[in-house]
């Protein structure tokens, strides 16, 4: 349990009141829900402990236009077939190929959305990560040797290093944490991603320090309810 000693009419960082937590979606409510949550938030990871191909592979078959259940899929796709374990990198052909095929998703089969675009960027990755390993010790340096990766912006390279290494010195920040830290005043409303990322991140982390929440956990819940809440 975290120990507040916030009122409502309190600031948790400067404009932003804490509220009352049956508020939705004050931060009180964001505090409650992580509460309930404990340390460790799975919705939005690969399996814990996997290699570094097989976390990339997972947030980069993800992301925007693909829902998370899908995501898993088609990476539980490349994994059965061993794609993501080869020695020699798969082409962005076989890529291709594994993805093009329909995929379970909750008993019905599904398409995935995009098998050329995702296949290439994923022999591309995987290629860089064979022949010149990221050092994971530095988050940040480990978020930007990402970056230089085609197709890979802020968000997924922070999505990478929080699969990775349980970082809580990146934010995940997509539009659904986006959207709720504009309806408490956190972010302003002219603020977009990717181009203000770093000062988005800044805010976040300074907010989720403040409520004593690690940034891993509040990002995650935020990110799950806010995707139900105006799906």
């Amino acid at each position: 349990m975290h120990h507040r000693r916030f009122e409502p009419e309190d600031e948790v960082v400067p404009g932003v009141r804490y509220g009352r937590q049956e508020w939705v979606p004050t931060p009180a409510f964001w505090a409650a829900m992580a509460d309930l949550e404990g340390d460790e938030v799975d919705d939005y990871v690969s399996p814990r402990g996997t290699p570094l191909a097989e976390d990339l592979a997972f947030c980069l078959l993800g992301g925007y236009g693909v829902k998370m259940e899908l995501n898993r899929a088609a990476w539980e796709r490349l994994d059965e077939a061993g794609a993501l374990r080869a020695i020699d990198v798969p082409s962005a052909a076989e890529f291709e190929a594994l993805l093009s095929e329909p995929l379970r998703v909750n008993g019905r089969l599904q398409k995935y959305r995009y098998p050329r675009q995702r296949a290439g960027r994923l022999h591309v990755a995987l290629k860089f990560l064979r022949d010149s390993p990221p050092d994971t010790n530095d988050p940040i340096a480990f978020r930007n040797r990402m970056m230089e990766l085609p197709g890979i912006g802020p968000k997924t390279a922070s999505w990478i290093v929080r699969n990775h290494i349980g970082s809580d010195e990146v934010a995940i920040l997509d539009v659904h944490v986006l959207r709720a830290g504009i309806m408490i005043g956190l972010f302003p409303e002219t603020y977009r991603l990717p181009r203000d990322y770093e000062s988005l991140e800044r805010k976040f982390l300074n907010f989720a320090r403040a409520l004593q929440v690690r940034a891993s956990v509040l990002d995650a819940i935020m990110w799950r309810e806010m995707r139900v809440l105006f799906s």
